[in-house]
Order: structure tokens, then C-alpha cells, then sequence
């Protein structure tokens, strides 16, 4: 009897590590398979790139944020702008010639108040001009760093946002609203002090946008636009787009050339399962010639 036990537990044991090996396996072939296929992604990428910098004789860079599969579990996260975004943006800027113009392709829902304003504040500093395109969505620090650009382009249903400070999960500016409307002695010390960090985050924010935009405007208009965008006229999810960009006082076009939308199709999610969006691929000739390759045959968008 506990010879048949044993050998079942050896059976059960082996069948076990057999499954074992296999899962192991399979999660390799698809490390290496995707160690493989990045590269060809990348280089179609940076081809892309290299193009719109011929086509400009400009310093291009990208600034883009989207969910990605990461590891070989393939888990979507989403990316927003950090400090080592502003890192690598500030030692393109650096490296380029005082004097070369900078082209910055931004698709992001935002990020660290702290890495977007190193970003802006050095692309304001720049000799060359400087223009930011959005070909989708440049929220809130991703509005902010747009307005340092000496020219925003706009797809023709790109969309910014406002730039007022979040604390936390609340809006700095309702904060603020929410202490107003109770006596002092009813606030609990703690939203007192939020109370605190919210206005000075709204007044540095406030006078950071200010700094952008006084050179590009009027005093009395620049003032008017930076408290418009930080102070919680909005949500802050609130979709500003072109016309409302351009009554806000915003300079604003939708020169947008065919390639920067010929690169964001390189970025469009991959491998995560079955897309959102599909569509019978095509060649649109108004966008392409016939010595472009068809990216739609591989990506959807």
C-alpha cells in the first residue's frame, strides 16, 4: 500500500514539474520572441524620427505616454511625465546647437509638476525655435511644457488641459474653496494645512505659467491666460481644444505635418490582446507615397 502511495506522489510530483518546465518554457520563447521583435519596432521608430528631422532640419524628440506591455506578463501600465523624462529631455536640449531648431512630438496625460517645469523652463531657454506638436492630448504638465513652445500645432481634435495644481486626490483650488466656506474653528488642522500647500502650489504654478507666456503676450493678457488655466475656472480633466485654446488668447495652429501622424502610428499599443479599434487597413495616398512603407498593414490605431 505505501508503495502504491509513493509512487503516486512521485507521479503527481513529476507531472508537477513537467508543468513546471513547460510554463518556464514558454515564458522564455516569448522573452526572446519579444527581445526580437522590439528592436525592428524601435528602429521603424527612430526611421520615423530621423525623417521629420530631414524634413524640418530640426533636433526631433518624442515625449510619449501610453499604455505598454511590460515584462513577459504583458501588463499594461500607464506612463506619465517623471524625472527621468526631464533627464533625457534637458541632455537632447544640451547637446543640440544653440541655435538648431527643436521639434518635441508630446502625446501624455501629464506628470510630475517638478519634471515638467525643468522641461518647460529649459525649452524656453533654447536659442532656436521650438515647437511642440500634439497630434492626440498634452494634459496638464503636458500643457504646461506646450506652453513654452515658441509654436503649438495642434491635430485638428488634439486637445490640451489646465494646469492647476492637484493635492493628492483634490484639486488645490477646491481646497482652498471647501476652508472658505466653513469658520476656522470647524476645519480640522489638517485641511488648514492643505489649505496652506494648496495656494502657495497655485501661486507657483500661477507665476510659472506667467513666465512662459509674458514674452509671447501682452502683461494684462498673459496674467489673464496663466489664471484661466491654474486657478480651477476647469476640472482638471477639462478638454481645451483649438477653438477654446485660441479664445483662452492661446496662439495655436494645425500645420501638423503627415509625419508626425506617420510616427505616432509606430507607437500604437501592441500585443496586449485584441485592439479597442480595427479597421481594414489602407493606403492613404494623400498621406503616403508609394516609397513609404504601409505601417496600417501592422498597426492598429
Amino acid at each position: 500500500m505505501a508503495d502504491r502511495f509513493n509512487s503516486l506522489l512521485r507521479g503527481v510530483a513529476n507531472f508537477f514539474r513537467f508543468i513546471f518546465w513547460l510554463v518556464a518554457a514558454g515564458v522564455l520563447i516569448v522573452v526572446l520572441a519579444r527581445w526580437l521583435l522590439l528592436p525592428s519596432i524601435e528602429d521603424k521608430r527612430l526611421a520615423a524620427l530621423q525623417a521629420l528631422q530631414k524634413e524640418r532640419n530640426s533636433k526631433a524628440l518624442t515625449l510619449i505616454h501610453r499604455k505598454e506591455t511590460i515584462t513577459f506578463l504583458g501588463i499594461p501600465v500607464k506612463s506619465y511625465i517623471d524625472i527621468n523624462d526631464a533627464e533625457a529631455v534637458l541632455r537632447v536640449i544640451r547637446e543640440s546647437a544653440p541655435q538648431k531648431p527643436i521639434d518635441l512630438i508630446m502625446h501624455t496625460p501629464g506628470g510630475l509638476v517638478l519634471a515638467a517645469s525643468q522641461i518647460a523652463h529649459a525649452l524656453r531657454q533654447h536659442e532656436g525655435k521650438v515647437t511642440v506638436f500634439i497630434p492626440h492630448y498634452a494634459m496638464s504638465g503636458g500643457t504646461l511644457i506646450a506652453l513654452a513652445a515658441d509654436d503649438i500645432v495642434m491635430a485638428p481634435n488634439a486637445i490640451l488641459g489646465p494646469v492647476d495644481p492637484q493635492i493628492g486626490i483634490f484639486p488645490a483650488a477646491s481646497i482652498i474653496q471647501a476652508v472658505k466656506r466653513k469658520p476656522v474653528a470647524d476645519v480640522e488642522d489638517h485641511t488648514l494645512i492643505l489649505e496652506d500647500i494648496s495656494t502657495k502650489a497655485i501661486d507657483q504654478v500661477n507665476g510659472l505659467v506667467f513666465s512662459l507666456l509674458k514674452d509671447k503676450h501682452p502683461a494684462k493678457k498673459a496674467k489673464e491666460i496663466a489664471d484661466v488655466l491654474t486657478t480651477g475656472h476647469f476640472t482638471h480633466d477639462y478638454p481645451i481644444n483649438i477653438d477654446r485654446a485660441k479664445q483662452m488668447g492661446l496662439t495655436v495652429s494645425t500645420d501638423m505635418p503627415k509625419s508626425v501622424y506617420n510616427l505616432m502610428q509606430l507607437y500604437a499599443p501592441e500585443g496586449s490582446g485584441r485592439p479597442s479599434v480595427n479597421y481594414i487597413p489602407f493606403r492613404n495616398r494623400e498621406w503616403m507615397s508609394d516609397s513609404e512603407p504601409d505601417i496600417h498593414s501592422r498597426f492598429n490605431w
